[in-house]
């Protein structure tokens, strides 16, 4: 889909933000989508430089089991540190939103989105954490982790957060009940 360019940016001397899907509306899958994640490129100034996070907290994420065809339900954060790219956040809603339909275990949909957004964004790191609700008392919560090959300060990151990682620590606040 062609990118256009928004007029009021381009009357306010602005760089135009990514429009192919900003504002239109578009046949929306229900099964695992991948080509609907869309990236926007970071513009930085000289002096802004030093890495910053980004979360993204989705609090109805749904798919199916792969064995029962049963709805399962979570709530996803995903936290980044971008290196040039973020995640257009209706694209990520709408892929998200692709899973609907797609039968995966919990651990393999975590895995699937790091690895989906770590090609997407190529950010300096990257985790993605899962609650699902519990079936049969039992409740997973699936952590995944992606650092960027030839970045020592991503690598460190990764075993550091590796290392002190217990369920929910590092969603948003309102995560502490799961811990």
């Amino acid at each position: 889909m062609a990118r256009r360019t928004s007029p009021n940016a381009v009357a306010a001397g602005r760089k135009a933000l990514p429009t192919a899907t900003l504002g239109t509306r578009r046949a929306t899958p229900f099964t695992y989508t991948p080509s609907l994640l869309e990236a926007v490129t970071i513009e930085r100034r000289a002096s802004a430089d030093a890495p910053f996070w980004v979360t993204n907290n989705c609090l109805r994420f749904t798919s199916l089991c792969p064995v029962t065809g049963q709805p399962d339900w979570a709530e996803i954060c995903l936290s980044y540190v971008p290196s040039g790219h973020l995640v257009e956040s209706k694209s990520l809603k709408e892929y998200l939103g692709s899973f609907r339909n797609h039968g995966d275990f919990h651990e393999d949909c975590i895995r699937i989105i790091c690895n989906d957004l770590a090609d997407l964004l190529t950010p300096r790191y990257i985790e993605v954490m899962g609650h699902f609700d519990s079936r049969g008392s039992i409740a997973i919560w699936p952590y995944a982790q992606y650092a960027a090959p030839r970045d020592a300060w991503a690598k460190r990151l990764q075993d550091d957060r590796f290392r002190a990682y217990r369920p929910g620590g590092y969603g948003p606040q309102g995560y502490a009940r799961f811990t």
